[in-house]
């Protein structure tokens, strides 16, 4: 069904790629040519939307280093055509054989088609965004209709890198209202990796690229001086690729007619490297299986009240367990993605409002 909706990259492209040195990625890629390849030992594929685009980005991605397991990472070309009607079955058909897209160049619109993707997943879904602004609220918006009123397959949502100059009050009152997660741009720059724990728990990422400063990434639509710098959106993806629980990837808002000198698609190639090396990286600890968690139980003597923490042996990675009833389709999210830093909080008896919100969620 996928070559329905998918086109393959022109056989010129993959002559420039076979000339590249044996040690680039290019040369590795499981390619789609004439007939669409076999997806049985594929774990990620790489989609592009918008071929000139696309296109763009490969040229740099095909030109970085080959660090990854063989026959494992698949190119399946463009979308015929840049549509959410396209992208929307695409990444349903892949998710239902476990294979994770990883989602290129797309058009800033086309962010909430890779939500629908999961229309017929069995669990909520919690969806993490990097983005400047609050896109949502206007009916034009590409998050509104997921989240005003909230999707039914929505659990969780959470906003990384907002800048506060950029978005409304009014939004980041329904954001806190909804007990949803926000990271504001100077925190997660100060402590970037209590960004983490947050990537972690989602289970799709979407990343709009005016994040960026546009010193580092000037190929978008309104580009801010403010921002992520590369080596930032580089570790926030790896993140998202290490995380056990993300299922899928995508890229937003890559404008070919302002990249100068191809700054964005590089970036962009950076970008998604970095979250095939976290990919490659897991390490199968929580929600894979609760084997080889330490358990910590921390007393609020003042509240008579307990709060059990879990740490990976293999990462040192840190869980809060929900301690209220949950029902069966929040399972899955019992245990919330936190720090050392929470659990160090928490044995003064001070609960992070991260963790206060989450909790919130399940009452």
């Amino acid at each position: 069904m996928l070559q329905n909706w998918l086109k393959a990259l022109p056989a010129s492209f993959f002559k420039w790629a076979d000339n590249l040195p044996e040690d680039r990625l290019g040369r590795h890629l499981v390619p789609y040519k004439s007939e669409l390849p076999d997806l049985k030992k594929v774990k990620v594929v790489l989609i592009g939307v918008g071929e000139k685009e696309s296109n763009a980005v490969r040229e740099s991605l095909y030109r970085t280093a080959w660090n990854f397991p063989a026959n494992e990472i698949a190119d399946l070309g463009n979308l015929r055509k840049a549509d959410s009607a396209q992208l929307i079955p695409v990444v349903h058909e892949l998710l239902s054989g476990k294979v994770t897209p990883v989602i290129l160049a797309a058009p800033d619109a086309m962010a909430r088609a890779q939500f629908l993707g999961y229309q017929d997943a069995k669990a909520l879904v919690n969806l993490a965004v990097v983005d400047e602004r609050g896109r949502f609220g206007h009916p034009d918006e590409v998050y509104t209709n997921l989240l005003t009123p909230r999707h039914p397959l929505l659990f969780h949502f959470a906003a990384i890198g907002i800048q506060v100059h950029q978005t409304a009050p009014a939004q980041f009152d329904f954001l806190s209202k909804n007990y949803f997660d926000v990271v504001r741009l100077g925190k997660s720059r100060a402590a970037i990796e209590e960004t983490e724990p947050v990537l972690r728990d989602a289970d799709l990422l979407s990343f709009h690229l005016g994040a960026l400063k546009q010193a580092d990434a000037p190929g978008v639509s309104a580009p801010s001086p403010s921002g992520y710098f590369a080596e930032e959106a580089c570790q926030l993806c790896r993140y998202a690729g290490m995380s056990d629980k993300l299922t899928s990837f995508g890229m937003y808002g890559y404008d070919l007619a302002r990249d100068r000198d191809g700054q964005t698609a590089q970036v962009s190639a950076q970008m998604t490297w970095y979250f095939l090396d976290g990919f490659f990286n897991r390490k199968k600890d929580y929600p894979v299986s609760t084997a080889g968690l330490t358990e910590y139980v921390v007393d609020f003597r003042q509240l008579h009240y307990q709060l059990t923490f879990w740490k990976s042996v293999k990462t040192g990675r840190w869980w809060m367990q929900v301690p209220v009833p949950t029902r069966k389709k929040h399972e899955r999210h019992r245990l919330i993605p936190c720090s050392f830093l929470d659990y160090q909080a928490a044995c003064r008896e001070e609960l992070p409002e991260r963790l206060m919100q989450a909790l919130h969620r399940f009452g």
